[in-house]
């Protein structure tokens, strides 16, 4: 393909305006079949000047401009293709004119395009797939019968329901899940504290002491599974993690801040909100090793905390679940509104969540035993 500048004639002006040809020799045999003169492009330079000439895609030029396909004149008035007309002001078919735009298109693509820059690839996080029926286990679609989605259930029907659902191989975690109308960004509506657990978690708790002095001898007669001092930190730096609680005393923790960026993302650094800070070492063993749980608002402001296992009594995990319930309402943030429950649903490690009637869960009061 050949490219020149000449002058256009002006025919509103009777002047000549600087242009560009475009050789049509090469670009198509089905146009060249039609006429044996050259067959040109000319382009005013004004429509260079206001936009820019895309050579792969067919461009349909502004109403200033003139578009000579020879023996035809065509003038283009619009930018579609019912206003094409010819030079007898005849109005061109519009199979003709797309004819003639595809095979100019196809002859300038073969003969090679400049390359297109790459777009970025998109990072952001991907939406999580719906999993429709299809997808899901036989046993998670059997379960799911024998509770009705989006029915609020009183607590004692919530907590036969977790039972009824557990049909695993092992043991299961009876979990609560509180969605609470606060947002943790500000100061005044964080949820962070701790709840005993009258009947315990279900599950023995490995926890290690970090003190120096006399109290080696009190962590070790309240039963710490490990005791130790900078030794312990060493140990923990280099990736030792075989515990599930780590309780420090106010003195060692300018040492044990350096574990910050080790024990933070894994829940266990020490805290004082927690408990895990304290000069009373034995109350604080006795308390994690009974069933003392820790919990906090995530960034969303929903609580997720256990409150036993599976194979524990429906009056056990009634006691255990009024429990939290009581903690949640009694560490309400300051900042929080007037609403401060929003949903509460119950659930099995591996079963369907069981949504609550919030109103019945904060008036549930245990039967008294005479």
């Amino acid at each position: 393909m050949h490219i020149s500048y000449h002058l256009l004639p002006n025919r509103e002006t009777n002047t000549e305006t600087p242009g560009m040809a475009v050789d049509m020799k090469a670009l198509s045999p089905k146009i060249m079949a039609s006429s044996a003169a050259p067959s040109t492009i000319p382009i005013s330079s004004s429509f260079l000047h206001h936009q820019e000439f895309n050579p792969i895609k067919p461009h349909f030029f502004p109403a200033d401009n003139n578009l000579s396909l020879n023996p035809l004149a065509i003038r283009c008035t619009d930018r579609t293709l019912s206003h094409f007309i010819s030079a007898n002001h005849e109005p061109l078919p519009k199979s003709a004119i797309a004819a003639a735009a595809k095979a100019v298109a196809e002859e300038i693509d073969g003969e090679g395009s400049p390359a297109s820059t790459p777009t970025k690839p998109n990072k952001g996080k991907p939406a999580l797939l719906r999993m429709n029926d299809g997808m899901r286990s036989k046993r998670l679609l059997e379960i799911q019968k024998l509770r009705e989605n989006k029915k609020e259930y009183d607590l004692k029907t919530a907590i036969s329901l977790i039972k009824q659902t557990s049909c695993t191989t092992f043991v299961e975690t009876a979990e609560a899940h509180f969605r609470l109308n606060i947002d943790p960004k500000y100061n005044d509506k964080q949820l962070r504290a701790t709840v005993n657990l009258p009947k315990g978690t279900g599950q023995p708790v490995r926890v290690a002491v970090i003190t120096q002095g006399e109290n080696f001898d009190e962590a070790k007669n309240a039963g710490a599974d490990l005791i130790g001092g900078e030794d312990l930190i060493e140990q923990i730096k280099c990736g030792f993690m075989d515990f599930d609680k780590l309780i420090a005393t106010p003195d060692m923790m300018p040492k044990v801040a350096s574990l910050g960026r080790i024990l933070g993302p894994r829940g266990l650094m020490p805290n004082s909100k927690a408990g895990t800070v304290t000069t009373n070492i034995p109350q604080a063993i006795e308390e994690f090793k009974k069933g003392k749980v820790e919990y906090r608002a995530d960034k969303t402001g929903i609580v997720h905390m256990p409150f036993g296992k599976v194979g524990f009594s429906e009056e056990d995990l009634l006691e255990n679940f009024l429990a939290a319930v009581q903690s949640v309402e009694s560490n309400k943030p300051l900042g929080a509104k007037v609403l401060y429950w929003k949903s509460a649903h119950v659930c099995s490690s591996m079963g369907p969540s069981i949504r609550l009637n919030i109103r019945e869960m904060l008036d549930f009061k245990l039967p008294t035993t005479a």
